[in-house]
């Protein structure tokens, strides 16, 4: 990802992330064997990198390093270093964690381009596109215009009205993590298949516990080849296969009920607008 995590690490740096000091948070990346392996120019001090050799293809194990090393009271952890954070999304964290004693705290993915990229990589988006996209867009001097040109990705398709499959950057209490003993690691396909859906759902089922979604913020995936999003060929029957296999039961998006925390940039009113066309459109087929 020499092309992608540059800008990820941008978009999470104080440069970009709004009301928090760069004492407030550390950024761990844990380089799950990638050849050549990644080097980072550390946009600031609090930046680390771990390299993992003789890496599995899953990044289940590389997930659980970084919560291993992580020195926070809260802990957040995205999944795919290719992913772009919203201005808010840390301090936004920071304040869900303090409106309950065991939260799960969630945020919405959303995906670079005119339409999911499973879609839009069979009619030529690449990362020439996107990189165009991207400063034409503006979004270094303000990140929360990633919003103008993105859509919801397919885990959160239905807007922040309704249930979610996964979060791309999810943030619970270092002790709500021991308790759910981080991603699990017989989740071996590329890319970690159905895990971080697992994870979202495990965590969502821990006692006691309340979800908060993040409103207002959000990931944005940027196109990179990955197994799951970017692929020609989508390896979703073999992923809901592996999850059966751990799990014995058939995956289903988990149906908590969630508060939010946020606030509304002007560049999020659209997809705010269209969530509320989603959630009823979603209710009116569960009812």
């Amino acid at each position: 990802m020499a092309r992608e995590l540059p800008r990820t690490l941008l978009s999470l740096s104080p440069a970009i992330q709004h009301g928090i000091s760069s004492d407030g948070y550390e950024i761990i990346i844990v380089d799950n064997g990638s050849d050549p392996p990644a080097a980072i120019d550390a946009p600031w001090a609090g930046t680390r990198l771990v390299r993992i050799d003789n890496a599995q293809p899953s990044p289940a194990a590389a997930i659980n390093t970084g919560l291993e090393i992580a020195t926070g009271d809260l802990v957040g952890v995205m999944i795919d270093g290719a992913r772009l954070a919203s201005p808010g999304l840390i301090a936004g964290a920071l304040r869900a964690s303090a409106i309950h004693k065991r939260p799960v705290i969630g945020t919405l993915g959303f995906h670079l381009g005119s339409d999911v990229q499973m879609n839009t990589v069979a009619t030529g988006y690449d990362a020439q596109e996107e990189d165009r996209l991207l400063a034409e867009s503006g979004w270094a001097s303000d990140g929360y215009r990633l919003f103008d040109i993105s859509v919801f990705a397919g885990s959160s398709a239905h807007g922040w009205f309704a249930p979610i499959a996964e979060s791309n950057a999810l943030f619970m209490p270092a002790g709500l993590w021991d308790e759910l003993g981080g991603y699990d690691e017989r989740f071996v396909s590329p890319g970690g298949g159905l895990v971080n859906l697992d994870t979202y759902s495990r965590a969502c089922a821990l006692p006691d516990s309340q979800l908060v979604i993040l409103l207002g913020e959000g990931t944005f995936h940027q196109i990179h080849g990955g197994v799951a999003t970017n692929a020609p060929s989508r390896p979703g029957q073999a992923f809901h296969e592996e999850y059966v296999r751990v799990r014995g039961v058939k995956y289903q998006v988990p149906q908590a009920d969630p508060v939010y925390v946020g606030r509304v940039a002007e560049p999020v009113l659209d997809h705010l607008g269209e969530s509320v066309e989603l959630a009823r459109k979603y209710r009116l087929r569960t009812d």
